[in-house]
């Protein structure tokens, strides 16, 4: 592996931020929401190479890229953490944190249970934050109506459910029942973790 990944500096000042949670429990709804009521918070784009639904925007959603390409970013050492969900790679550019954490600004990271794994490792001051559906019903109805084809509903629901087996890994867990009072919730979390590590 590269420099990068053990690069990424744990600051004081700057909260690195970790949500996880399945597929379809509203982690952008949630993230954009949170970005724009705070514009001092930073999202890191991760890398996929999976292919782009419709609404998304290449740079702003994910950095999409070909398996070759992603195979590369791994040889360089490029990757903070890097996973294989769904048949498709996902990962974080340790780059884009360090760079974000350097000007002394939180970065919030969307990512799997596995690269959360991964980051905890090389960064155990993170805060670590899953999102959970109110119930399993209605993570399926919402997966329905982004449009995931209906027979990977299915692998899905056991992916989700799998994941929701790691809860216990994390620091706080959300229950997205509603996104304003999810984001709220998210945002006195953050305000909590930023007055306690000035106390230190």
């Amino acid at each position: 592996m590269g420099g990068f990944v053990n690069a990424v500096p744990a600051t004081a000042d700057a909260l690195l931020v970790v949500i996880s949670g399945p597929g379809g429990v509203g982690k952008d709804t949630l993230i954009e929401m949170l970005l724009r009521r705070n514009p001092s918070l930073r999202y890191s784009v991760s890398y996929t190479t999976r292919p782009r639904r419709d609404y998304e925007v290449d740079g702003e959603h994910y950095s999409f890229v070909s398996v070759p390409e992603f195979a590369s970013l791994i040889e360089a050492g490029e990757l903070l953490e890097h996973a294989r969900v769904g048949g498709h790679f996902y990962g974080t550019s340790a780059r884009r944190v360090e760079e974000i954490q350097g000007a002394g600004v939180d970065v919030i990271l969307k990512i799997d249970v596995q690269g959360a794994e991964q980051v905890r490792q090389r960064r155990p001051d993170g805060v670590y934050i899953f999102v959970l559906p109110p119930s399993m019903e209605e993570l399926t109805r919402r997966r329905q109506e982004r449009g995931d084809p209906a027979r990977l509903n299915l692998e899905r629901q056991r992916l989700a459910e799998w994941e929701m087996g790691f809860v216990d890994h994390y620091d706080h867990a959300i229950v997205n029942d509603d996104a304003e009072r999810a984001v709220a919730e998210l945002e006195a979390l953050l305000e909590r973790e930023r007055v306690r590590r000035r106390s230190r």
